[in-house]
């Protein structure tokens, strides 16, 4: 409810962490480095539908989701260079610090 707050994601996979099964981390992981609020946040919608993820894992391209007013060359570039050491980094602070087992979900809040 507030336009002050902001959010971020970690990823904690259960799964071994590959190409083909890390498509909606990635898209997400680049449309937060590339992309404005507003232009994020109907991405985000977009890719949290389970149709999506369907559609994804069928091997749909993810710039075909893309909106409206989103820089897509800039999210492509992204997302294509985007390795999977970053997910398996934050797969890795989940388990090892959060002390999350694989696949669990938490919310943490740091507010003032």
């Amino acid at each position: 409810t507030s336009s002050h707050a902001r959010i971020g994601i970690l990823n904690n996979p259960s799964s071994k962490i590959k190409e083909d099964n890390t498509a909606i981390a990635r898209g997400i992981l680049a449309a937060f480095l590339t992309q404005n609020n507003s232009n994020l946040k109907s991405f985000l919608s977009k890719l949290s539908k389970e149709e999506t993820a369907k559609s994804l894992a069928a091997g749909t391209k993810i710039v075909k989701f893309l909106i409206p007013g989103m820089d897509g060359d800039t999210f492509e570039k992204k997302y294509n260079t985007l390795g999977l050491d970053l997910i398996k980094t934050q797969q890795m602070f989940c388990q090892e610090v959060l002390k999350l087992l694989p696949g669990q979900m938490a919310v943490i809040s740091n507010g003032r």
